[in-house]
């Protein structure tokens, strides 16, 4: 599956949301970009110790939702489990696709991820 995703990602453009929730299952939604695909069977992101990533210490369970650019509802919708983090910050520098100038300092995890479910986006 994460071979057809990561073909997915290399050819679409678009807008994506990682949710997560706390223990208490308060949920969080923020602006992501498209996955890494570093690990078979994994996708990645890279995030800030902000409240996404407080979320996923006590609650690993994760839902990405990806829609293509363009009018209509195209996209994806994934279902993720947590199983690992690195903080290895020249690695995460080095895969990283936006760079802002001053910010190559700021502490940034990756977080790798097992995809549970794959749906399509659906809307209209």
């Amino acid at each position: 599956m994460t071979v057809e995703l990561k073909e997915y990602f290399d050819t679409k453009t678009g807008l994506g949301v990682l949710s997560t929730a706390d223990s208490g299952g308060r949920v969080n939604s923020a602006l992501f970009s498209r996955p890494h695909f570093l690990e078979e069977g994994m996708v990645s992101f890279i995030t800030r110790e902000r409240l996404t990533y407080s979320n996923l210490q006590t609650n690993p369970a994760a839902a990405y939702l990806f829609k293509e650019d363009g009018d209509g509802y195209e996209g994806v919708r994934l279902h993720l489990t947590k199983v690992s983090e690195n903080d290895d910050q020249p690695f995460i520098n080095s895969i990283r696709r936006v760079k802002y100038p001053g910010d190559e300092d700021v502490r940034r995890i990756l977080i790798n991820f097992r995809v549970d479910l794959k749906m399509p986006l659906v809307g209209g």
